[in-house]
């Protein structure tokens, strides 16, 4: 096994160590899609003369084997290797002789990574998409069902007014829907085909770039060859930065879900599944997932700022340093899939209890009600705020868990409409079917091979 740069010359244990770094590792995650593109590339090949038919058919052949070896967790990398592009070329030149020297033609490394990685990226934030949608439609679901069960709101995490549990689970439906377009903005950044662009200054060959992307169901070709090699780390980081604006929400959902399934409010419980137990107190349940998906947020947040901070200092053109923004990609991105399927799960197995949540309202929540009937009477407003003020006990008498049916304006508790939540989720749920055909018709012209 050699590496694709390889002229003989010997290379230090240490360099050769840090060089390869995690890249044998990260890169079984994108074999199959290296081979994907590696098939688009040899059909042009042929169309412009590189390649034979008889060239083409072989290469086809073993590369969708490949993708299903991958696939089957079956294709290993050797560190020999250095990484996932000289394993296939190798396996490809050892089994197909001079087919597998030529698939290189007209390509580096550097847009060879790029395909593979945008190709995975796109199917990546469509599940993320996907598991958003899902979890929205059981928050929105959730709403629907507890949309009377009045409870306290909280500011400084001190009760403020009263709401209900409904307001609150639809809130945090309202944020998440909020991201769907950022994961669209990013899919849409990295559906570009990079191929063709080389090193960064194009080939002397008549490549046709947009027949591999018409191959691969890109929407387009990026046209400006240094520009290609210039996204590198910028759309890793645009595509993190739209997951974590998902995994940001599921981070504040969690904490919110910590303290309202506290012993000392116990408006919502968990069920056994889905926590833990202490190693030295019997009777305790910890809500160990909750508190890791809010952990996760946090790390998330780490990955991001890496990428960011490796790709924005740098010169025009390709770097080493960029092979250090592939694992905080592959692996965030895997994780808030991870954090959305998990939050799924507990708001799925959410047990409320509805007495809990009426009897915590104390007395003063319904003042800012009580103001607002002066005004409703002619009073000046900053009048009724001094008179309440005064004694906000006194001035609401008993309280009621049902002081938000008053407020019944767009988006107030006592108007809560959830039909913006499923007309949301069928918009995204026609955006996937409409990208997973697509992508599914650029595997299925590999699978035929």
């Amino acid at each position: 096994m050699t590496r694709l740069w390889d002229r003989g010359e010997p290379l230090d244990a240490v360099v050769a160590r840090l060089t390869v770094g995690r890249d044998p590792e990260l890169d079984l995650r994108l074999v199959a899609h290296d081979a994907l593109a590696s098939a688009a590339h040899a059909v042009m090949l042929t169309k412009i003369g590189v390649l034979s038919e008889g060239e083409l058919a072989a290469l086809k052949r073993e590369l969708a084997a490949i993708a299903r070896d991958a696939r089957a967790a079956e294709f290993e990398i050797d560190p020999a290797d250095e990484d996932g592009h000289t394993a296939i070329e190798n396996r490809l030149t050892e089994r197909l002789g001079d087919a597998g020297r030529k698939i290189h033609t007209g390509r580096s490394r550097n847009d060879q990574v790029l395909a593979a990685v945008r190709l995975w990226g796109r199917e990546a934030l469509l599940g993320i998409h996907a598991e958003a949608a899902t979890l929205i439609e059981r928050l929105a679901s959730a709403a629907d069902r507890h949309r009377e069960v009045g409870m306290p709101g909280y500011s400084h995490t001190r009760q403020a007014m009263a709401t209900t549990l409904g307001h609150w689970l639809a809130a945090h439906a309202d944020s998440l829907l909020d991201d769907l377009p950022w994961l669209e903005r990013a899919y849409a950044h990295l559906n570009r085909s990079p191929l063709g662009s080389a090193s960064g200054f194009g080939v002397a060959l008549e490549l046709d770039r947009h027949l591999v992307a018409e191959l691969l169901r890109f929407d387009s070709v990026q046209l400006n060859t240094l520009a290609v090699q210039n996204d590198r780390g910028k759309s890793e980081w645009l595509a993190l930065g739209a997951a974590l604006a998902v995994a940001n929400d599921l981070g504040r959902l969690a904490s919110d879900l910590i303290w309202l399934s506290s012993d000392e409010l116990g408006f919502v419980r968990l069920p056994d599944q889905l926590t833990t137990g202490s190693s030295i107190m019997p009777q305790k349940r910890n809500p160990d997932v909750l508190e890791l998906i809010r952990a996760a947020a946090a790390a998330l947040r780490g990955r991001h700022a890496e990428i960011g901070n490796i790709y924005s200092a740098l010169a025009s053109g390709y770097h080493r340093d960029l092979q250090l923004t592939k694992a905080p990609f592959l692996e965030g991105l895997v994780q808030v899939g991870d954090l959305l399927q998990a939050t799924t799960a507990v708001i799925d197995g959410l047990e409320v209890d509805a007495q809990r949540c009426r009897q915590a309202l104390q007395p003063a929540t319904a003042a800012t009600d009580a103001l607002y009937e002066r005004v409703s009477r002619g009073e000046p407003f900053r009048a009724a705020y001094r008179a309440v003020a005064q004694d906000p006990d006194g001035a609401v008498g008993s309280a009621t868990p049902d002081a938000w049916t008053a407020r019944t304006h767009a988006g107030a508790p006592g108007a809560l409409d959830t039909s913006s939540y499923r007309s949301g989720i069928e918009r995204a749920r026609a955006f996937e079917d409409a990208e997973r055909q697509r992508i599914d018709a650029a595997w299925a012209e590999l699978d035929r091979a």
